[in-house]
């Protein structure tokens, strides 16, 4: 539960989600990619990258002196997963609601 509660903080900064959903729409990309689109300096980008990389979000590739990131497949499949099992236990709550509300209209 420790990695997804770092994910979720990690991702309630809506600078390090948008990079992590155009990482996911766009695939791999270099940092200077990230930044050209950023209306943040160059240093804030590489910090929010960092945060990004400390929770197992995304990981770097460098190649001579570009570093490129992609989203982390398996970290997404965490998130996923986590919000499919809350999906589920929160229909059978609101049906049960539901079910009760019922039960007093009659």
């Amino acid at each position: 539960m420790t990695h997804l509660t770092t994910a979720f903080a990690a991702l309630s900064d809506q600078t390090r989600l948008a990079m992590v959903e155009r990482l996911m729409g766009e695939g791999e990309l270099a940092a200077g990619d990230l930044v050209s689109d950023a209306k943040i300096s160059g240093p804030a980008i590489s910090r929010h990258l960092k945060v990004l990389r400390t929770a197992g979000l995304i990981q770097q590739r460098a190649d001579g002196t570009k570093r490129f990131y992609s989203v982390r497949p398996e970290a997404m499949r965490a998130i996923a997963g986590w919000t499919m099992d809350h999906k589920a236990f929160w229909h059978a709550g609101l049906d049960r609601l539901d079910a009760l509300f019922a039960e007093e209209n009659e």
